[in-house]
């Protein structure tokens, strides 16, 4: 499949009116308050809204966690949503990870300064890793953005902390340690954002978790472990994924089929041949780079496409893998389009971006090439029959914690609990003011303990739903696939 279209001259940039120019000349030229002056406003904020007070959790009458994801269901592949509901009922830990909207209905009514951030929307320990940046250096950082949006950067510190406790449960933690995993992503949150206050804006917008900063956080006994992790991440490259998903047919690779995950299909769901829809998503996809990319990108061609399933809340969303041939054999890329659905954020009072007017698939990767810092360089979007999707690279150096019994201590998702907390408060200090934010926070630890009061809280109730999600499996209520049990 040819991908000409990617040496096409750049369009003519529109010309900006006067009006426009005058505005970005004030802007641009306004005093800004001084860091001393946002902290202490940040602090003022402790007056209407007491950091005591987010302790607090009581969910609303009118929150019914089987209702949310049944709503959620109508626009997946219908297919695969007896798959998503397999991989919720295995833990608690799985169901919380599932389940962004739930918590998001959740938060709806809980305190909040009013400060906003671009959040990610699905913020849980899971959903952090390493991957190379586009100077392949292994950096630590957030790796799912489906859910990003503008929205309360307490709606992501909360989830971000009550995860951390459901998974130290998961891990067979006591009480005390799940707190301490709770306290510790909430107090390395706070320490971290007062401190990217005081720096430069480049400083913050430059900075990033790399692999020599990830070992030196760590205590001497969890290096080789995470050195081990990060020899891992550095091995999976896209020979790996082509060994690992492909077998040769007529001297040709071919993706493996491993139904129902990973299905090779005739026809896209809106009934075009498969071959035209990857032409037109590659050409929508390829309006989204930047020139030198879609140039880097028209070396490939086409050589194979399937569905495959992925993740545990984005199963049965609409998502391919392509995989694409360079120079010979040896130069593979695969390319995963994935489909983009509202933000969960986006049901409960929170205002969709207006920069990304009418594709969810830009509002994808702006958020992520805002508070990542390192993003894929191929990361794109587009759309096709109504569908909005970003494409990434599948796998490039991604590595991630196995948080599972056995593989994970908890003393030591103390310790990624606190690198958790760090990344995070890195993407909010880009899109956010840290200062206000980190006024609010103080020195003082009475938000972290605020916070692993919510998180117990939290996960008591998130026991509650997956209990409830497991009777209705068993009365029929959800149907289960039979291959995930």
């Amino acid at each position: 499949m040819s991908l000409d279209r990617a040496a096409q001259p750049e369009p003519a940039v529109a010309p900006v009116s006067l009006e426009r120019a005058l505005q970005l000349a004030e802007a641009f030229t306004r005093p800004r308050p001084s860091v001393e002056e946002r902290m202490a406003a940040g602090k003022a904020l402790r007056e209407r809204v007491p950091r005591a007070s987010h302790a607090a959790f009581e969910r609303r009458a009118e929150v019914d966690p089987l209702a949310i994801l049944a709503r959620q269901a109508l626009t997946r592949l219908q297919r695969l949503v007896p798959v998503r509901h397999a991989r919720m009922l295995q833990s608690p830990f799985a169901f919380l990870r599932g389940s962004a909207a739930v918590m998001a209905a959740d938060l709806a009514p809980s305190p909040g300064t009013g400060l906003q951030v671009q959040a990610c929307g699905d913020m849980h320990v899971a959903n952090f890793g390493v991957f190379a940046s586009a100077e392949r250096q292994l950096v630590f950082a957030i790796n799912d953005f489906d859910e990003t949006q503008p929205g309360p950067w307490e709606w992501d510190l909360k989830r971000l902390v009550a995860s951390a406790y459901v998974a130290a449960h998961h891990l067979g933690a006591d009480r005390t340690q799940r707190e301490e995993a709770a306290r510790a992503a909430a107090s390395s949150y706070r320490a971290h954002i007062r401190r990217y206050a005081e720096m430069g804006e480049l400083e913050v917008w430059y900075d990033t978790i790399h692999s020599g900063r990830v070992i030196d956080a760590l205590p001497p006994a969890l290096h080789s472990a995470a050195e081990a992790l990060m020899e891992k991440a550095r091995k999976r490259t896209h020979m790996q994924v082509l060994d690992k998903l492909t077998d040769l047919v007529d001297d040709q690779h071919r993706i493996i089929e491993q139904h129902p995950f990973v299905v090779r299909e005739q026809f896209t769901s809106a009934g075009r041949p498969v071959s035209d829809a990857v032409g037109y998503c590659l050409a929508q996809y390829l309006d989204s780079l930047a020139p030198e990319r879609r140039r880097l990108l028209s070396r490939y061609r086409v050589i194979d496409v399937a569905q495959k399933v992925v993740g545990v809340g984005s199963v049965g969303t609409r998502c391919w893998v392509i995989l694409m041939q360079g120079r010979d054999e040896d130069d593979p890329l695969f390319l995963q389009f994935k489909e983009a659905q509202p933000s969960v954020l986006a049901a409960f009072g929170n205002v969709p971006d207006p920069a990304c007017p009418g594709n969810h698939g830009k509002r994808v990767v702006q958020g992520q090439r805002l508070i990542q810092g390192s993003p894929d360089i191929f990361l794109g979007w587009g759309e096709i029959d109504g569908v909005h999707f970003y494409m990434r690279q599948l796998r490039d150096m991604k590595g991630g914690v196995e948080l599972e019994p056995g593989a994970t201590s908890p003393a030591g998702l103390v310790e990624y609990a606190r690198l958790c907390g760090w990344a995070l408060a890195l993407a909010h200090a880009k899109s956010g003011d840290a200062a206000m934010i980190g006024g609010y926070l103080g020195k003082s630890d009475v938000f972290d303990e605020a916070l692993v009061e919510f998180s117990a809280a939290y996960a008591g109730q998130t026991r509650l739903d997956h209990a409830a999600f497991e009777a209705a499996a068993r009365d029929g209520r959800i149907e289960v696939a039979e291959a995930e049990r």
